[in-house]
């Protein structure tokens, strides 16, 4: 069968139902129609998806063209175009004739990645393709994107933060829905196992010639997650065959102590005289906290402004030189760098000062 003849029949759900195969994986459809019967009670009239052209994010793409059309949901893709590699042209190229086949927009966001920023380019990278996706919702007014992230993401995620000493938070992985800012973000498969997309992608191949990019990246141990990937995760799969659930489970109940903690976090940043853009509270009253939730009260914070969590030694040391000035503040010139923001003390008040230049 022809692409073009395939696609056409994409239009007609009687068609798809008899004929596009690889649209009929229940664990990758069901999440999806969850999705959109929320989107349409809430009427949200347009959803974004972003999508790489790897073989995750276009079949998201893929099911959620099809699935948005019965509940008369507009679906756009975005993709972010980071150049780091030669060939992420081809990428651009690629990605958008999926969507001209699915007969969708696709909305190209070139970045530019700060390796200089000392995030790491995994990190750097990220940042950049949250602000894209920023930029994006300035423009079009689509504030509620979809994103590919599976079962064995977060298995990994949980991996890596816990190799790096991450607390409560920090194990919660990701979040089915997160906010930031203003922009919604949700990730339907987060439960879904890699095999079932990798599967509906080869049918996909089989059935219309469109063929999902595999970045090269992804197997390189340069990279971290990449190395877990590689070197860690075969090593578990052979031990422990049950692995990746359990490290599911482990996250959802850490999600559920984080929720515990946030609960407490607001109940303290009540009683700290906060400004009302969230940029600064009282030294004195965040210092007559006991001393545990001080810095339960310093992570709330800082997500507050989508500013990074910093590892536990770094906010520690902020802690403990918050603790040691005078009330007003005034007894050292206190600065607090973190990425491109400055935490200082001003008049008695702990302020966050965005976008400082680098030295």
């Amino acid at each position: 069968m022809s692409v073009c003849c395939h696609m056409a029949g994409f239009r007609n759900k009687q068609s798809d139902q008899q004929k596009a195969s690889f649209l009929k994986d229940a664990f990758l459809s069901a999440p999806l129609h969850t999705f959109f019967r929320m989107a349409k009670r809430q009427h949200i009239p347009m959803v974004a998806v972003g999508v790489s052209g790897g073989p995750d994010s276009a079949m998201l793409l893929v099911y959620a063209a099809h699935i948005a059309r019965q509940y008369q949901v507009i679906v756009q893709g975005v993709h972010v175009h980071h150049g780091l590699q030669a060939i992420a042209d081809q990428w651009v190229l690629h990605t958008q004739a999926l969507a001209k086949m699915l007969d969708v927009d696709c909305s190209i966001e070139y970045v530019k990645v700060d390796a200089a920023s000392g995030l790491g380019t995994e990190a750097a990278a990220r940042n950049a393709r949250y602000q894209a996706y920023e930029d994006f919702a300035a423009r079009t007014g689509i504030r509620h994107f979809l994103l590919a992230h599976h079962l064995y993401d977060q298995t990994e995620t949980v991996l890596l933060r816990l190799l790096r000493g991450a607390g409560v938070q920090g194990m919660a992985a990701m979040g089915p829905y997160t906010q930031r800012g203003n922009l919604h973000f949700y990730r339907p498969w987060l439960e879904v196992s890699r095999q079932n997309i990798l599967g509906a992608a080869e049918q996909f191949a089989l059935e219309t010639g469109w063929q999902a990019v595999h970045d090269p990246t992804n197997l390189d141990p340069k990279y971290t997650r990449a190395a877990v990937r590689e070197m860690l995760v075969p090593a578990l799969d052979e031990r422990w065959r049950g692995w990746r659930k359990n490290l599911a489970r482990h996250s959802r109940l850490m999600a559920e102590n984080a929720l515990l903690l946030r609960d407490l976090a607001q109940h303290d940043y009540a009683v700290l005289d906060a400004g009302s853009d969230n940029r600064s509270f009282s030294l004195r009253k965040w210092r007559e906290l006991p001393e545990h939730r001080q810095a339960n009260l310093m992570r709330y914070w800082l997500d507050l402004q989508n500013i990074a969590m910093p590892t536990e030694a770094r906010l520690s040391e902020w802690i403990k030189q918050l603790r040691q000035l005078h009330q007003m503040g005034s007894d050292r010139n206190l600065r607090l760098k973190h990425g491109d923001a400055e935490i200082r003390v001003v008049k008695g008040r702990v302020v966050m000062v965005p976008g400082i230049l680098k030295d």
